[in-house]
């Protein structure tokens, strides 16, 4: 899949850019690849650098305020400095790495609602820096991710949507400055106890951390709760453990505990 966009860059007459992404689609610690194709305008530039960076929509609590930026978490220069005569045209291949704490944005090829992930050209001629809108990026889980995604849709979980939020989770080891929260509407057995299930993963290259949390009904007399729960899958033996199992007997001990589970 071939997904192209043009920039004009620095006003009329300047520099044009197209990026094309080999293919669009991408898993955290994986990369993507592409050509970068600068088009000289209609006189001659002296071209800083042309780089990349990865985005993300992110929420973040500031007080009592609340709201939502892009953020950049990776980013690479493809150039140096070089001169671009009027209409010459510069081919610049590159190969981005994604990170592995990357968030997902696509399970089972759909979208999943609440997330924005784009890569983004920037152009800087004499000072002046270009940033053109940002490309798609479809981000698919790492297979840990999947198994345990797969184990809650299979306990009868249904996909609500999903956010990310600037901060650390505390006992975690965490490399980004967010983390993504994929929230689930809880399943008929758990209905009675549970308002939501919110998932996070914290991927390296050889596990994955998987954090839960429970928001909890409250009833009558008692108020309601969150519950957390936080373990790691690793990666070599992924397929040893029922995860649906392993899942279901956690959410049925924290529910009739009410209380924390670590």
């Amino acid at each position: 899949m071939v997904f192209k966009r043009l920039m004009q860059a620095m006003g009329v007459g300047g520099p044009s850019v197209e990026t094309v992404l080999a293919n669009p689609n991408c898993r955290p610690g994986g990369e993507l690849q592409g050509r970068i194709q600068v088009v000289g305008g209609d006189h001659q530039v002296d071209v800083e650098y042309v780089a990349l960076g990865l985005l993300t929509r992110v929420e973040v609590e500031s007080g009592d305020n609340e709201y939502q930026t892009n953020q950049e978490f990776q980013r690479q220069q493809v150039t140096g400095p070089f001169q671009l005569a009027a209409g010459q045209r510069y081919d610049i291949p590159f190969r981005f790495a994604v990170p592995w704490e990357t968030p997902l944005t696509t399970l089972y090829g759909q979208y999943l609602h609440g997330m924005t992930m784009g890569l983004r050209t920037e152009l800087e001629v004499a000072r002046a820096v270009d940033s053109g809108d940002l490309d798609p990026v479809s981000v698919h889980p790492l297979p840990a991710q999947e198994r345990l995604l797969e184990a809650l849709l299979r306990l009868g979980f249904r996909f609500a949507r999903a956010d990310v939020e600037r901060g650390h989770i505390y006992g975690v080891r965490q490399s980004l400055p967010f983390y993504q929260e994929i929230e689930f509407y809880p399943a008929p057995q758990y209905a009675a106890a549970i308002n939501q299930l919110e998932v996070t993963f914290i991927a390296d290259p050889g596990q994955t951390q998987v954090v839960l949390e429970i928001d909890k009904r409250g009833g009558l007399f008692t108020e309601g709760r969150d519950a957390f729960g936080r373990f790691t899958v690793d990666h070599a033996t992924l397929d040893r453990v029922d995860w649906a199992a392993q899942l279901d007997g956690w959410l049925r001990q924290s529910i009739q505990r009410r209380g924390l589970f670590s």
